[in-house]
């Protein structure tokens, strides 16, 4: 369901406007140039909706600068609001999608990208969509570092099975694969708020990690 446009939405953004990551044509290739503390690792999230899942990580990890990607601007208000709100200085925010990053060559490569409960495109001629199909692999390879990782979290059994086997077909390795995250042994895992509804309704979530070599 399209989530109806939030009232004085080009204003609140404005309001947040210390959070924008800037002009994205100066730090896709410095990432690391947006933020105050230059030495902290980089960490991306691609789709990052109401900013529920950012915002605790950015919490939790003071160490670690964050970009959060999100191209409905309906949410990306909100998400902003909530890191305002709570004074954090280690997110960045960038309007737009994945294929943003298609352009970047960054001198300082990030670390990690969370995929957090994407669109599953589920017809067969929309694969090419898949945040975790081979096209956007080949774009994820060239800013993450070698052992770098992608975090991937679903609700749909399909998307993951087609992302396991995208990973391994692109040469990537894989671990901590869980079924049904929420009954197993992992541990500090950040909800999402996709997760905090499906979860509270007793629907598995899938996870794991695929690392670059």
């Amino acid at each position: 369901m399209r989530m109806r446009r939030k009232k004085h939405r080009e204003d609140r953004i404005e309001n947040c406007r210390e959070y924008l990551a800037g002009n994205v044509d100066d730090f896709r290739n410095d990432f690391k140039s947006i933020f105050d503390n230059k030495d902290n690792e980089i960490h991306i999230e691609i789709g990052c909706g109401k900013g529920k899942f950012i915002c605790e990580m950015a919490e939790r990890n003071p160490h670690i600068n964050y970009i959060a990607i999100e191209k409905n601007l309906d949410v990306l208000v909100l998400a902003m609001e909530k890191v305002k709100e709570k004074g954090l200085n280690n997110v960045k925010f960038v309007p737009g999608d994945a294929n943003f990053l298609n352009d970047a060559e960054p001198k300082d490569k990030c670390d990690r990208i969370y995929i957090n409960f994407c669109d599953p495109w589920k017809k067969t001629y929309q694969a090419k969509r898949r945040l975790t199909h081979e096209r956007f692999l080949s774009i994820y390879s060239k800013i993450l570092k070698s052992g770098g990782e992608i975090h991937f979290k679903t609700d749909n059994k399909d998307l993951f099975e087609f992302s396991l086997n995208s990973f391994s077909d692109y040469g990537l390795r894989l671990k901590n694969i869980t079924l049904d995250l929420h009954q197993s042994k992992f541990e500090g895992n950040v909800m999402t708020e996709y997760e905090t509804l499906f979860s509270g309704q007793g629907m598995p979530i899938y996870r794991c990690e695929a690392i670059f070599k």
